[in-house]
């Protein structure tokens, strides 16, 4: 499905973390020093964040400059929001359960 293998490492990592978590997304992110990240969404009374955005957050925790690529698995996000933002041009890719 990937041309890239990086992204099929990504799709693995979203993959068996929403699988391992029982949640309704999760996301992996490349950084464009190669770093990964995962993050499932949050959905709590006080909280709520898309895995795109739970992602994003923990990535620009560790000092991102930019974005290769993502991919979301699960429910379909809202929107890419403030990861767009800061990264027009990432590749984004979602996957619907399977």
């Amino acid at each position: 499905m990937f041309s890239n293998p990086e992204d099929t490492k990504l799709s693995t990592l979203a993959t068996n973390t929403l699988k391992r978590s029982n949640s309704k997304q999760a996301a992996a992110l490349r950084d464009t020093t190669g770093r990964t990240y995962v993050a499932i969404n949050i959905d709590t009374p006080s909280l709520k964040l898309s895995a795109l955005d739970a992602v994003f957050t923990v990535a620009m925790a560790s000092g991102i400059s930019g974005i290769e690529a993502v991919v979301s698995v699960g429910q379909a996000p809202e929107s890419v929001g403030a990861l767009r933002e800061f990264s027009p041009t990432a590749t984004v890719f979602y996957l619907s359960e399977s």
